[in-house]
Order: structure tokens, then sequence, then C-alpha cells
């Protein structure tokens, strides 16, 4: 039996910072501050000696990264997620501060813009893909508790101690799964790739890529077990949910490639 008392949802305001007419939501704010600490991160790396990957390289990527992910996860959230909405009220694509973006969508965009990058710089692909994907977490981590800040994509209902009950997800108490997945995607995935680099993984080219995609994939097939499905998509057979199926091949390709890169070192 589920208990009567829960933990009250803490009231934050979605505005973190208001001058005058300007408002900046704490969902934007979370975009700009975990893109601006990957970057940092990012070049922190690429002063190692085994990254392969210059400074120069990373300040051009950024501008289009930030564009990939953007626009990315825009349109994979409107194309996947609530395409029907979206069909009948087109200019709220635009207002993307009021949160809905897709992760896979974002990755997609980002995925090209370090195509661009590299072929523009003359590098392999995955000598900048490896160090972005070290950095990937923080944004993660970040988006995840905006998320939670929010109010939106709360968890199924549960008897624990720690849920809550969220202002839109009815009088039941819920899992805090932003928190769960911000804990998976953000911290523990980022310790993860954090310990590969120390063991020099980024000399296997593309071994991080893969190491990424797979914890991930992984993070996120435990965090919708606790994760109310989109409402306008519900589960898609038995409890299988769609951020489950787009990550399953993320799993998949990612211990792929961290084997070919394992080979490939090897061989060299």
């Amino acid at each position: 039996m589920l208990q009567i008392a829960a933990l009250a949802f803490p009231q934050f305001d979605p505005v973190a910072i208001a001058i005058g007419p300007l408002a900046i939501r704490w969902y934007a704010l979370a975009y700009i501050v975990g893109i601006l600490i990957a970057w940092w991160y990012c070049r922190r790396l690429a002063r190692r000696d085994d990254s392969g990957v210059t400074l120069p390289v990373l300040d051009d990527l950024v501008f289009w990264a930030v564009i990939g992910v953007v626009l990315g996860g825009r349109i994979g959230y409107v194309l996947v997620y609530n395409f029907s909405f979206f069909l009948q009220h087109p200019l709220d694509i635009l207002r993307v501060w009021e949160g809905g973006m897709s992760f896979h969508g974002g990755m997609l965009g980002v995925l090209l813009a370090i195509g661009f990058v590299a072929r523009k710089h003359k590098l392999r692909y995955f000598q900048v893909s490896d160090v972005v994907a070290c950095a990937t977490p923080i944004g993660l981590f970040l988006g995840r508790l905006a998320n939670f800040v929010n109010g939106e994509l709360y968890g199924r209902v549960s008897d624990l101690p720690w849920a809550m009950v969220f202002p839109n997800g009815g009088p039941l108490p819920r899992h805090p799964s932003q928190l769960y997945q911000a804990t998976l995607e953000g911290i523990l995935l980022f310790l993860a790739l954090y310990l590969l680099v120390r063991l020099g993984k980024l000399r296997q080219v593309g071994f991080i890529s893969g190491a990424f995609l797979a914890g991930y994939g992984l993070a996120r097939i435990v965090g919708e077990f606790f994760r109310e499905p989109d409402p306008q998509l519900g589960f898609l057979f038995g409890p299988v949910t769609m951020g489950q199926l787009l990550s399953l091949p993320m799993v998949l390709i990612g211990v792929w490639f961290m084997l070919r890169a394992r080979r490939a070192a090897r061989s060299g």
C-alpha cells in the first residue's frame, strides 16, 4: 500500500536570472553552463600528449556543437516524442526554453558537428569524438537537474521514503527519476570515462567513444525503469519505453567500437 506522507516537491522558480524583460530559465542556463564546463574540460584533455586534438580544433568545435545540440535535440523531440502536438502548434517548436529536448537527437547533431570539424582540420573522426565523449556527462548531469527543477520527466508511482509529489504528476508520490538519471548518466558515467582516460585509453582511438555510448545506453535503460513514460507514447510493448528502445543500439554499437579500438591498438 502506498504511503500517504511524501516529500513535497521544492517550489523552484523556473526563471534563474531576470533583468527587466530578459528572463533566463534554469533549463537554458543548464545548457549554457554545461557547454562551457565541457569546453573547459575538453581543453584540459587536449593538452594531454595522447589526445591528438589541439585547442583551436576545440574552439571551432564548440560553436558547431552548440548548433548541433539545440537543433538536433529539439528536432528529435518534435519528431519522435510529440509530433502530433507540434503538427497542430508549429510555433511551439521554437519555445525550447520551456523544455522538450531529445538526447538522442542532440547527440546526432553533435556527431554531425564532430564530423564536419574533423574533416575541416584533417583529423580522424574518433580523435575528436573521444575527447568530446569524456565531457558529455557534464551536460547530461546539469540537464537532468534542470528537468528536476522544471518538475518534468518525473518517475513512476512509488512508496519509497524519498518519493515526491510532483506538481504535474497527480496526487501520488513518485520516484525523483531525474535525480537518478543525473547520478547514472552524469556522475557515474563521468567517473568511469575519467578512469579510462587515466588508464591511457585515449591512445586507443575510438575506445572512449564506444565506452560513452555503451555506458549512456545502459544508464538510460536502467533509469527508464523508474521514469514515467511520456504520456503521448506510453509503453511501446510490455515494459519497454521509447528511451530504452533507442538506447539498446547505443549499447551494442558502443561495445563494437571498444572491441574494434582494442584490436586496432594491438595490431598497430
